[in-house]
């Protein structure tokens, strides 16, 4: 039997690579995807939501939730292009309404308890505002994977802070402290999912609109990585988010307690892991540790293979 998920996503050139990866996986069943402000603001997180979903056309379509309007203290932009998705401008109706993300969050929820796993690849602010929203929350879902947080990494919104901790620290705290069966994907793992132009750029299925859609977006991100980074490439983080769930075995994982830095004036939204032998509270996050990078590689060459035959 499949595994329900719902997907909260701020896409993001990696984040369109995961949600086409999660509406391809057999081993998901993607109940909804919720937009949130992060990469690009709320109103162009709900637009590339839609868009993404027209383009990629599932057979059974997740329901749409709209971003919440939140602003955040840092541009992501300057990696994924003004809109988001590269330079790639899509065309496409969106409706007037949609549900508020955490208020279908809750629905969902209520209507599948003990069901479904949240993958948040954005900031936390939608999750902590649903759990204020709806104490039972906690309680209801089977697990939350979250991709976000740095642990010996250096930091990509600033020195130490990992960009989703540190659009929104408080609602990041609010998810560790939550009770929640969290996985947290930081930075030391997600840095490593990196592919070469050659690889996003001859993706499988060369005529294939949801590969042709990729391959689009992608040469923004390079560009942006090669001259904020200098690496050659693009770091297809938030793929990790999916696999989690479907190539379990990539990721080796240990049981610790993190917190979040909220006010520092230097360490907004750094993570902080208690790896003492005799830590003052007990482990609150399965944290990913080391990645098998090859076999990642391998199942979404696979998944992206299968996206003639949707």
């Amino acid at each position: 039997m499949s595994q329900k998920v719902v997907i909260i996503a701020d896409p993001g050139i990696d984040t369109a690579y995961a949600i086409t990866a999660a509406l391809l996986s057999p081993e998901i069943e993607v109940l909804a995807i919720i937009a949130t402000a992060g990469n690009i603001p709320a109103e162009q997180a709900t637009k590339n939501v839609h868009l993404l979903i027209n383009v990629i056309d599932p057979p059974r379509w997740p329901r749409l939730g709209s971003a919440l309007p939140i602003e955040y203290p840092i541009d992501g932009t300057k990696l994924h292009g003004p809109t988001g998705l590269g330079s790639v401008d899509i065309e496409g109706a969106i409706p007037h309404k949609t549900t508020p993300g955490d208020k279908l969050l809750s629905e969902l929820v209520h209507a599948h308890p003990n069901e479904i796993t949240v993958i948040v690849l954005g900031p936390a602010t939608t999750l902590a505002r649903a759990i204020d929203r709806d104490a039972d929350i906690p309680y209801l879902l089977q697990k939350v994977i979250f991709v976000g947080g740095s642990w010996r990494e250096p930091g990509n919104a600033s020195a130490v802070a990992e960009f989703h901790f540190f659009c929104d620290p408080l609602s990041a705290r609010r998810v560790l402290h939550a009770g929640l069966n969290l996985s947290l994907i930081p930075l030391d793992v997600s840095r490593k999912l990196v592919l070469s132009p050659n690889d996003l750029l001859n993706l499988p299925g060369p005529d294939d609109s949801i590969c042709g859609l990729l391959r689009r977006m992608v040469p923004y991100g390079i560009r942006a990585s090669s001259h904020l980074y200098g690496i050659e490439g693009f770091h297809l983080k938030d793929v990790l988010g999916i696999a989690a769930l479907c190539s379990p075995g990539s990721l080796t994982t240990e049981y610790v307690f993190v917190d979040v830095e909220l006010n520092g004036e230097l360490t907004r939204g750094m993570s902080v892991v208690d790896t003492r032998p005799s830590p003052a509270k007990k482990p609150n996050v399965e944290l990913a540790t080391s990645l098998d990078v090859v076999e990642v590689r391998q199942w979404l060459h696979g998944l992206l293979g299968r996206s003639k035959r949707l």
